[in-house]
């Protein structure tokens, strides 16, 4: 981030800190900084449409009917006390009604249930007026705003702490894994827990400058508006995947929104993609089960909700682990020939004993996929504490494959970043070059197709055959040999072991709840 990202970015979190006295919250000011942001974009995008002598190079961010003649940015400027923030709430819930009229855009995204949570009309003054209306926002500043707000976004997850891990992946980790896969013009990209929209951008921004001078401008326009997507459960979350897209001139503000608001489990994938990245929701528990099982959905009551997924890989066993479902999705989705990055908490690679629905993704990942690469991630990179999770790299291979084919995985190599390394959020954050040896030992590009990787004391390579013959598939074999291992450990200090047991707490208590709910058992009804 250059200088003057960072100088918008202290003034706009500055602010934050005046609001917390009005009871408004990180989040909460995030959000309504998306919302007046858009209508400041909406306000320039009018001020060039003054410059264009065609009428049909005019574009247009909000309604255009003679009852908004006027309306948006203007009318905020000009009024001030009560009545600026009667006309505020007002002008939300105007734009917002026209999502309930089946008006499919990103402006309808963006307000649906908007509401004001500014309701000292002096300070929602200030932050129209000396704020943001002393910025521009559109096109030529692109790269410092959008630099500016991601940046606005890993702030509030710091400050909120409480499930800031389920939708904020450090861009360091996302850009590493975008280099791996290198993305190009011609794939299609999604990410079906797509939180802000990390990755999306990442993915654009990569193809964009890799390929930037030579795309035609019908390429790239299918690049900003069809050919990357992503699904977000949480409306609030999927408002700000939104604006951080198109504060990357990624989507179409008055086009069909490339934000999916829904939970990408429920049915099977109505597209499939040739690029998927992803970081699903942490977490073992959920109030929905997953079946194989050919049946629409079921609902008995709000609280036993059954997904039925034919598609997926586990029969008719059912599961709430939401990693597992994805890793499911995640591999329908893929076309042939795709491929897929995905972070999973260390549980998905061990948890559940022989048949179980864990024991039969992690099989049918070595058989059916081509499980390549894992990267075991070092602790202390999230915001939620106490995470240990790795990066899975697999391929959709073509073809159908029979029960007595060899599998398609031959060797899965391992690359531990976690022994010996020590990092914190503020301290010592990992940066790109902690990912370096690691890109360029498992993704040389100078050896496309991974037919030359050698050995080393932190990539290993694992015989499929081997791992498949167990009882039970137990991929967590991403350590150092003992001898390496002690070799480079320091030593940890007090609040690193804390941290460490605390997440191995945490993880045992997850596998329990979740093998519980396989078994259908209620643990609250269990006696001390």
């Amino acid at each position: 981030m250059n200088q003057e990202a960072r100088r918008l970015v202290d003034r706009l979190w500055a602010y934050c800190n005046v609001l917390r006295d009005d009871g408004v919250s990180a989040s909460s000011y995030l959000e309504q900084l998306s919302l007046l942001v858009f209508l400041k974009m909406a306000d320039e995008t009018e001020q060039l449409n003054a410059h264009r002598r065609d009428p049909a190079d005019h574009e247009h961010m909000l309604p255009t009917a003679p009852e908004w003649k006027g309306r948006g940015w203007p009318e905020l400027m000009d009024l001030e006390g009560d009545p600026l923030e009667e006309a505020y709430s007002k002008l939300l819930t105007d734009l917002g009604r026209r999502s309930d009229q089946n008006d499919h855009t990103t402006l309808s995204l963006i307000f649906n249930r908007a509401r004001n949570h500014i309701e000292n009309p002096a300070h929602l003054r200030r932050l129209i007026v000396d704020l943001i209306d002393k910025e521009k926002w559109r096109n030529s500043r692109s790269d410092i705003n959008g630099a500016a707000y991601e940046a606005l976004i890993a702030r509030s997850a710091s400050d909120t702490k409480a499930g800031a891990g389920q939708y904020f992946t450090p861009r360091t980790l996302i850009e590493s894994i975008v280099r791996c896969m290198r993305p190009t013009p011609y794939d299609t990209i999604t990410d079906p827990a797509c939180g802000t929209g990390g990755f999306l951008i990442s993915a654009y921004e990569y193809i964009t400058q890799e390929y930037g001078d030579d795309l035609p401008d019908g390429d790239l326009h299918r690049l900003r508006t069809e050919a990357i997507w992503g699904h977000e459960i949480v409306p609030a979350t999927a408002r700000l995947a939104a604006m951080n897209c198109l504060l990357h001139s990624l989507g179409d503000p008055t086009g069909k929104p490339i934000i999916e608001v829904g939970d990408a489990l429920a049915k099977p994938p109505e597209r499939h993609a040739s690029l998927v990245l992803a970081n699903p929701p942490f977490g073992s528990k959920s109030g929905i089960k997953m079946s194989g099982k050919e049946a629409d959905t079921e609902a008995d009551d709000r609280d036993n909700v059954t997904y039925n997924r034919p598609d997926f890989w586990v029969g008719e066993q059912t599961t709430t682990n939401k990693q597992l479902n994805f890793l499911q999705h995640i591999g329908t989705q893929l076309t042939d020939k795709g491929r897929a990055a995905v972070i999973v908490p260390d549980n998905v690679l061990y948890e559940g004993g022989p048949g179980s629905v864990g024991d039969l993704v992690r099989r049918e990942l070595l058989t059916g996929y081509n499980l390549h690469t894992m990267l075991r991630l070092p602790e202390n990179i999230f915001y939620a504490g106490g995470v240990k999770a790795h990066v899975l790299f697999f391929e959709a291979v073509p073809g159908h494959r029979a029960d007595d084919d060899p599998p398609h995985t031959t060797h899965m190599w391992t690359y531990d970043l976690r022994t010996g390394s020590r990092f914190t959020l503020k301290k010592n954050p990992m940066k790109p070059e902690d990912l370096a040896d690691f890109e360029k030992q498992a993704f040389d590009p100078s050896d496309p197709h991974r037919k030359h990787r050698k050995q080393s004391d932190q990539f290993r390579r694992h015989n499929a055959a081997e791992l498949l013959a167990q009882k039970q598939v137990n991929l967590d074999i991403a350590r150092l040999s003992p001898e390496a291992s002690a070799a480079k450990e320091p030593p940890a200090s007090i609040d690193e072991l804390t941290r460490s047991v605390a997440g191995d707490l945490r993880a045992a208590l997850a596998e329990i709840d979740a093998f519980a709910q396989e078994l259908d058992v209620d643990l609250t009804t269990v006696s001390e």
